[in-house]
């Protein structure tokens, strides 16, 4: 059986490549994508490359960026312009393949074993796939404006390699004359799925690099990681033959959040019950921007002594109105914390989410009028809000502290989490693999 054409597009920069379209007047200067640097809170969630070879990386606190590169400058996330690139990135996509999984918002697997057939003979597939690259990658650049590294391989996971193998706007073959010169002496870590943890315990065992783990002896790892182990073992050979799946376009969000580290340390319920309405008022904007409804709310709360408390509760009906959201994350919050400390950070997240406005069994322990009212009232907030700025229109709750009411939500850090590689298929195909490999 001919081997698969697999395609990974992983979008460069992908935040602060759009931010870049909309600031132009920014081009030439490091950039980067996070919280509100004048509050202390706030992570770089992105930076374009000037900002990223002067030492500014993902997940780097605010100030430390600021101490890599004087000049940076910080704008605040927008997931609805991301969540719009990435749904028009994934249509360019699905005019070359039916299969198209997305592994977050800036980045897809493409199958294009079946197209690539049209062109030629099999035995030309990657060569074909390689010119569907181009050609996609060309477009994106072309249509969207930005820039897409490509992985071609007969995998997922050397397809994904391929991808992170040369940035920016680049293309990587692996095949299989070439993978095992060109994959096996990267590190270990640059396999998917090999953490910071995996990797240390890893070189305790004398591994460091992708081909080491692929000599490895399988029963010496699942010995040492259990399943994981051979789940890496198959990714390092090349094995994987999990499918590339159609997930749909709301596929890439798993939830919807936001968290905010507060101004000053909140005391008491009220403190909490005024920052949760802020926070639920943009996750419940950002779910209507995108046509989301979620059913389940969870809270995460951080005390001064930085430990961390998370719960989480489902709803009788998926929502995105924001009083049923802080509602709902306030009664979570009064079962969950004690007061022992005073609270330094506090986040409010929804998921199970699904598309706003499809049937759903209605309750009859709901006000489905009063609901729609809810609804209506939120719609209306936003609308005014657009036009005359945050401030213009603010629940009352907010003048019980102005201090604390003067953080603007829709400016904090924004949460979107991707779904997993191991999930929608995807961990039973590996399960496949890893029981065939004990077999022999």
């Amino acid at each position: 059986m001919p081997d698969r054409i697999i395609l990974h597009v992983d979008c460069n920069c992908f935040y602060a490549s759009v931010e870049m379209l909309y600031h132009p007047e920014l081009a030439g200067k490091p950039l980067a994508v996070g919280g509100d640097p004048q509050q202390r809170h706030g992570i770089v969630l992105t930076a374009n490359y000037i900002a990223k070879r002067r030492g500014v990386k993902t997940g780097m606190a605010l100030w430390q960026a600021r101490q890599c590169c004087p000049d940076i400058v910080f704008v605040p996330p927008r997931m609805y312009l991301y969540l719009r690139f990435s749904r028009m990135a994934r249509a360019i996509y699905q005019e070359y393949s039916g299969q198209v999984e997305s592994f977050g918002l800036d980045e897809c697997w493409i199958d294009l074993t079946d197209s690539c057939a049209l062109l030629g003979d099999h035995t030309r597939t990657l060569e074909n796939g390689c010119r569907i690259a181009q050609e996609i990658s060309a477009r994106i650049r072309r249509e969207l404006g930005i820039t897409v590294s490509i992985g071609v391989s007969w995998n997922k996971i050397y397809a994904k390699l391929g991808s992170d193998y040369k940035k920016p706007d680049a293309i990587t073959v692996f095949d299989r004359d070439n993978y095992k010169k060109l994959i096996y002496p990267l590190p270990v870590s640059d396999l998917l799925y090999v953490g910071r943890r995996t990797d240390k315990k890893l070189e305790k065992y004398g591994i460091r690099t992708i081909g080491e783990l692929a000599d490895a002896d399988p029963s010496y790892l699942e010995n040492w990681f259990g399943k994981i182990g051979l789940m890496l073992s198959v990714f390092a050979r090349g094995e994987d033959r999990t499918p590339v799946n159609d997930l749909g376009i709301e596929a890439p969000v798993k939830s919807v959040g936001n968290s905010t580290t507060t101004p000053r340390d909140l005391v008491n319920d009220e403190d909490v019950r005024l920052v949760l309405y802020l926070l639920a008022e943009s996750v419940s904007e950002r779910l209507r921007k995108n046509q989301f409804e979620g059913q389940v709310v969870s809270i995460y709360v951080r005390d001064t002594d930085l430990c961390g408390y998370h719960q989480q509760k489902k709803l009788a009906a998926p929502t995105n109105i924001s009083g049923e959201i802080a509602g709902a994350a306030f009664s979570i919050f009064q079962q969950l914390y004690r007061w022992e400390k005073p609270i330094r950070s506090i986040g409010v997240s929804v998921c199970d989410l699904k598309q706003e406005g499809q049937p759903r069994q209605l309750s009859l322990f709901l006000d489905e009028q009063h609901r729609e009212q809810q609804m209506r009232a939120d719609r209306m907030v936003s609308l005014i809000r657009s036009r005359y700025g945050y401030a213009a229109v603010q629940r009352g709750i907010m003048h019980e502290d102005r201090y604390l009411s003067s953080l603007n939500a829709t400016a904090e850090d924004h949460m979107i989490h991707p779904h997993s590689y191991l999930e929608h298929g995807n961990r039973s195909g590996c399960e496949t693999l890893l029981l065939t490999r004990k077999v022999r």
